[in-house]
């Protein structure tokens, strides 16, 4: 072994720690390729889990490879190694987003710290309770975004009504297009026995329950009903959101933005707040316009981050590393 390679059961056990990233309806659009007798892993998104009327451009799979991205370094930082980043979305090789060198050299104690999160961040789908989240924690999650080249932007009352009103006309806009709502059902699983096993996607116990009114910040998944048995709450009213965004809107910026959501919502996790993702408003180029707020600096919103204390919700599951991970 020279001093560049990377022993097989740490890269596997680092990739393992990566794929615990949130990704657009769970499909964990990523692959993972380290070159043997080097000591570099190469990231790619992996075409085959697109969603074409969703996500046409492939940002949201960006950002879900730059969230496993950010978790890599973590893992890198957690086995005392320093993660040296390239990112390399490229007009010629589109789906290769990155290459991650990993160095035996001084550790980032920051990143490290953030390794027991991977595994217990969890996104809720549930109702927060009111407690006022402390400014010092909000101040911290924005130094994160910022670490990140990424700006997190806590909108006042009127903007967050603005967003809030957004979910709930992409709730319409979906409820219009019948491939739109072909595509998201093909990435739940309702339980039902033929799913058993199913190592994507979201499972019925991670939809949360049904709002009771139209007040709701979570995305309901299940319209048509397919799941039984879930229960009727009320929601906050107005949730406290953040928005994480960039001033251009580039695949790099993508990537920037998945490793810049990682970072907060691990930071989050340790500090005992829960969260859930909306992206359904920005998943329509219409409305993703109006999400901004034009009073902050952010040109172009990529994730929409509720924050709040309540249940944390439930691992969901994850392909084995075997089908993500080559060697060659």
């Amino acid at each position: 072994m020279t001093t560049t390679d990377l022993p097989r059961a740490l890269v596997t056990s680092m990739v393992e720690d990566a794929v615990t990233a949130p990704s657009m309806h769970n499909a964990q659009p990523w692959r993972f390729v380290h070159r043997t007798g080097t000591d570099t892993v190469e990231l790619h998104g992996d075409p085959s889990r697109e969603m074409p009327r969703e996500d046409p451009d492939h940002r949201a799979l960006h950002i879900g490879c730059g969230a496993a991205l950010f978790n890599l370094r973590v893992a890198a930082a957690h086995h005392g190694r320093r993660a040296a980043t390239r990112l390399l979305p490229r007009r010629d090789d589109p789906w290769h987003l990155a290459d991650v060198q990993l160095r035996q050299a001084p550790v980032d104690d920051e990143l490290a710290a953030l390794h027991p999160a991977l595994r217990s961040r969890h996104t809720s789908r549930f109702p927060f309770t009111d407690e006022q989240i402390p400014p010092e924690i909000l101040d911290g999650l924005k130094a994160a975004a910022l670490l990140e080249g990424c700006r997190l932007v806590l909108p006042g009352a009127w903007h967050t009504d603005t967003v809030m009103g957004l979910v709930h006309a992409s709730e319409l806009f979906e409820a219009a297009d019948a491939s739109v709502r072909a595509e998201i059902a093909a990435w739940i699983r309702t339980g039902a026995a033929e799913e058993d096993g199913a190592q994507e996607g979201i499972p019925s116990y991670a939809l949360g329950p049904r709002q009771y009114d139209v007040t709701s910040p979570v995305r309901d998944f299940d319209t048509t009903r397919r799941v039984t048995g879930r229960s009727s709450v009320r929601f906050e009213k107005r949730p406290l959101i953040a928005l994480l965004g960039t001033t251009t809107d580039t695949p790099g910026d993508w990537l920037e933005a998945g490793q810049a959501m990682q970072h907060v919502l691990l930071r989050a996790t340790l500090d005992g707040l829960s969260t859930s993702l909306m992206s359904q408003p920005l998943e329509w180029p219409e409305l993703r316009a109006e999400a901004r707020d034009p009073g902050s600096p952010i040109g172009y919103v990529h994730m929409v981050i509720r924050l709040g204390y309540g249940p944390r919700g439930r691992t969901t599951p994850r392909r084995p590393v075997s089908e993500v991970l080559s060697f060659d």
